[in-house]
């Protein structure tokens, strides 16, 4: 599909065409194995055995692709799927990793306890600071930068561009994780990025009841060595194998469709509870890249649609003000995860951030997080009022 017809447009219909056979509007489930061959070696459409493709994932790798404006997508089981086979598909023992100071608890654990000890080292680098990223660079040796945007839990924003240029200069790739924005409100590949990768089980899918990832490569990687990029990754995707089912791929494929118009929702939401907590007296800070506070409120308005529906916030109270504000939440659910139609509360010291305690990420033990879901906003609102009014 062409580029220059709208998102939703091609959140409908990239990749899926109405089924040749049948005339179905919506993909069809492969839900096999293994293909016919017409004689040894007929592939039909290519399709050989379901690790290697598949039709459902083919139509959302297409879809996922368009969207970011990429030149292939690749679906994995998990985010951490994806991120694994990207990093083995780019890196080899001896190499170098810039990873963001507020990063996925399971992105730091990923590098730090299995690339690590594979001989893939990493500098710790506050992603909003383009200087702090260029001097976290080691020269001849880092070959990857990798950035959040917005981080998580603490909403940091990091100038793309600008860190495209450093890291293009030092010889090294760079890497957005897109999950926070979604491709509806952020597309890195057009600000200078070279992989984009997602969380699917998040926004993309939105309704908390698929896992999922994403990788998607730029249309041309210009960085001297990476040139095959996409050939290693699609190399590396058949013979790990930590591929996307078919019937993952057909969830997420569906949530796709849905996402701009959720996305604005979960914007304005968002918005309406940052103006509640702003006025809270219980509230010492709020973290939200909508506000003209935000360290970087201004690159975050000029890479970003809108700012998204992630909220984090601390307590003056301290941490078990915060532990009692999460539960005593009714209507908001007590859960991990984010980007799902209903609204979820965290106290990420203890929950998804659990495994950087002690370390340069630790997080705030005041600090609550919020994925604010579609609800109507007022009883979303009224609910924290009554949770924060007892404890905070």
């Amino acid at each position: 599909m062409s580029d220059e017809q709208g998102f939703s447009t091609r959140a409908i219909h990239a990749g899926q065409p109405a089924d040749a056979s049948t005339g179905a509007v919506s993909v069809p489930i492969y839900q096999v194995s293994t293909y016919k061959q017409d004689g040894i070696g007929g592939f039909r459409g290519g399709y050989e055995y379901s690790r290697s493709a598949n039709p459902t994932r083919t139509a959302l790798e297409e879809c996922f692709a368009a969207l970011e404006g990429g030149s292939r997508g690749f679906a994995f089981a998990s985010g951490l799927a994806g991120q694994d086979t990207l990093v083995r598909s780019l890196l080899v023992p001896g190499d170098h990793v810039v990873v963001p100071s507020d990063a996925y608890g399971g992105t730091y654990r990923y590098f730090n306890k299995v690339a690590r000890p594979q001989g893939i080292e990493h500098s710790i680098a506050r992603i909003a600071d383009v200087d702090a990223v260029r001097a976290a660079i080691v020269p001849g040796r880092t070959k990857l930068v990798w950035v959040e945007t917005p981080t998580n839990p603490l909403l940091g924003v990091a100038d793309i561009a600008a860190i495209a240029e450093i890291a293009h200069e030092a010889g090294a790739v760079l890497v957005v994780d897109n999950t926070f924005a979604s491709a509806y409100l952020q597309n890195p590949l057009a600000l200078g990025a070279d992989v984009v990768t997602h969380s699917t089980t998040k926004y993309s899918g939105g309704h908390s009841d698929v896992v999922g990832g994403m990788v998607v490569t730029a249309r041309q990687i210009s960085v001297a060595g990476f040139e095959d990029a996409e050939d290693r990754i699609a190399f590396h995707q058949n013979s790990i194998g930590g591929v996307a089912g078919p019937f993952d791929s057909w969830l997420t494929l569906r949530g796709l469709k849905t996402l701009a118009v959720r996305m604005e929702r979960h914007c304005d939401n968002a918005e309406k509870v940052v103006d509640f907590l702003t006025g809270h007296d219980g509230v010492s800070q709020v973290y939200y890249p909508g506000l003209p506070s935000h360290v970087n409120h201004e690159v975050a308005a000029r890479q970003m649609k809108r700012f998204g529906g992630m909220v984090s916030f601390r307590l003056k109270k301290g941490e078990d003000a915060a532990v009692k504000a999460c539960a005593a939440v009714q209507l908001w659910t007590l859960g991990e995860s984010l980007g799902g139609v209903e609204s979820l509360i965290e106290h990420p010291a203890r929950m998804t951030h659990a495994s950087v305690a002690g370390t340069e990420l630790e997080v705030p033990a005041d600090l609550i997080r919020l994925s604010v879901g579609i609800e109507d906003v007022d009883d979303l609102i009224e609910d924290l009022r009554e949770a924060l009014d007892i404890h905070a």
